[in-house]
């Protein structure tokens, strides 16, 4: 090797390790607040943010462009593993977002021993309300009834989602109608955790994401996830951070009330000086250790997928 070449690759190196030393310290939430999920996710990437494995990658779940999913599993996991699973649905207003843009949930769940799938679905102009419900609701009734073969446990399903993907979760879990409406069971999901989620909020900003998402339902109480608080919901796990004003923190706290007045089971967790991006960033390195956030989220999704009961499977007639 030349004189030239070694010190190239020594240049390699330096700027290497001071990339690292500024995505460690100061500079990182500049960087992802400019580079977004695509951004965190490579630095998560850099990091080792986690022992999770892509093991699918653009799975379709149905017929439209959009409805494709990746399966995250950790290392050396069986098929016939039979581990709990977890579904991510991302946020981005119901307009942006992508599936390849968000491993540092697949890496982060997978490591904590959920087989973790990540759905793409409907997005604005091309889709709106109840396009991205019906998709989700496909892609939980796709991996109901094959996730076996990918090493998970059907009847063991919970969901996680920020923001607008929180919102996404939400209702299915509160409202039947989508499950049922193709052709699977309410009753397959056994927890929801949400980040930030818009779940109580009338009105709708004039021109906004959820104005341009969901503006033409009538009547408006019909989007909302509040309107379908029951008793009888799966247990939900509501975070939002103190400092949020893209989704205030009302919107957790309000379904929570609801829920538990109902006689149902919710938490609500509220991080102080965590805004609407921080809660999702905090699913990644270098991040995960300033907060308890995925610890919390963690803990609950392994409370309520510990133990199995087999749901009813919907028989055709």
């Amino acid at each position: 090797m030349n004189i030239r070449a070694r010190k190239g690759g020594c240049l390699l190196k330096l700027l290497f390790f001071v990339g690292l030393l500024v995505l460690l310290f100061g500079g990182a939430a500049r960087l992802i607040a400019a580079g977004g999920a695509k951004s965190l996710d490579a630095g998560d990437k850099l990091l080792g943010g986690g022992r999770g494995d892509c093991t699918v990658a653009g799975q379709p779940y149905g017929t439209g462009a959009s409805q494709q999913l990746d399966i995250w599993a950790p290392p050396g996991t069986a098929h016939d593993a039979m581990l709990p699973v977890v579904i991510f649905f991302y946020g981005g207003g119901w307009h942006s977002g992508s599936r390849a843009d968000y491993g540092f949930a697949g890496r982060a769940f997978a490591g904590a021993g959920f087989i973790t799938v990540i759905p793409d679905y409907r997005q604005t102009p091309k889709g709106r309300w109840p396009d991205f419900l019906e998709d989700s609701a496909a892609a939980v009734a796709w991996v109901r009834d094959n996730v076996t073969s990918h090493g998970g446990d059907p009847d063991r399903i919970a969901l996680v989602g920020h923001s607008a993907g929180g919102y996404n979760a939400a209702m299915l879990a509160l409202d039947g109608k989508w499950l049922r409406g193709v052709g699977s069971d309410p009753s397959v999901i056994r927890g929801v955790a949400t980040l930030a989620a818009p779940l109580d909020f009338l009105p709708l900003e004039k021109g906004g994401s959820a104005d341009r998402a969901m503006g033409h339902v009538r009547p408006a109480q019909s989007t909302q996830p509040i309107r379908f608080a029951r008793g009888d919901a799966p247990p939900l796990w509501l975070a939002t951070g103190g400092d949020d004003t893209t989704v205030r923190p009302h919107n957790s706290r309000n379904l929570h009330a609801a829920i538990i007045a109902a006689g149902g089971q919710a938490d609500f967790k509220n991080y102080p000086g965590m805004g609407h991006r921080a809660i999702a960033m905090a699913l990644a390195q270098p991040f995960r250790a300033r907060s308890t956030v995925f610890d919390d989220v963690s803990d609950f999704l392994r409370g309520v997928t510990a133990r199995r009961v087999t749901a009813p499977r919907l028989v055709a007639e």
